[in-house]
């Protein structure tokens, strides 16, 4: 189990957190978003995506990696993200922010739609190298959680699971829900066995998910 200063990949040196730091300094800005799998972009860059409930702090850690406050939009509305927004990292890395799930309120036919729309771009996107699965460190796991970690098990896509809003529990808090959830990742073929706790409002873990996702990136 690692915690906020930890990552799941261990090992970071002080060269691997200053790669991750240089990549994430380059120029992001969102160029695309689809709402069906007809109008994905073309695979060209490394890609990782952001998966999560509706309110998780999915736009607040997009905007926490890149040092930037309203690189992908936050909402007091759960549910806004209705489509995959991509964004260009310095032509190394593509970020994905995927619709937010749990909340939507929208027709089933729409969700749907949506849902589908996931389902073929995890399984056919041949450039997506990761998921971060984030989840509220105050409630841990939920059924629409496992529900996309078993989607990303069946389209093989590794992920991670990412604890987000860790400075709103107590460490002992903390402590447990990342018990619980590196337990429930062990039936889940796809995960990563450890898991990343992170705060987008103190920085905690951000150096670290930096230097993780930096490995993944393009070297052109």
């Amino acid at each position: 189990m690692t915690t906020s200063s930890s990552s799941p990949i261990s090992g970071f040196d002080e060269e691997a957190l200053e790669a991750g730091r240089l990549l994430f300094a380059k120029e992001c800005d969102f160029i695309w978003g689809a709402q069906t799998a007809e109008q994905l972009p073309e695979a060209d860059l490394p890609e990782v995506a952001f998966a999560g409930r509706s309110n998780v702090g999915k736009s607040s850690l997009v905007n926490a990696l890149t040092g930037r406050k309203t690189l992908a939009r936050t909402s007091n509305t759960p549910g806004r993200t209705q489509q995959l927004n991509f964004f260009n990292l310095g032509n190394r890395l593509k970020l994905v922010d995927m619709p937010g799930y749990g909340y939507a309120k929208e027709s089933k036919e729409k969700i749907e739609l949506w849902n589908d729309m996931v389902r073929r771009f995890l399984r056919g996107r041949v450039t997506l190298r990761r998921a971060l699965v984030l989840v509220d460190s105050r409630h841990g796991l939920k059924p629409n959680d496992e529900e996309i970690m078993t989607m990303l098990d069946q389209a093989a896509v590794p992920y991670v699971v990412v604890l987000t809003k860790s400075d709103k529990v107590r460490s002992q808090e903390l402590a447990e829900v990342s018990k619980r959830t590196v337990a429930a990742l062990k039936k889940h073929p796809a995960a990563f066995p450890e898991i990343h706790a992170t705060s987008s409002e103190k920085g905690q873990g951000i150096a670290e998910l930096r230097a993780s996702l930096a490995q993944l990136a393009s070297l052109g």
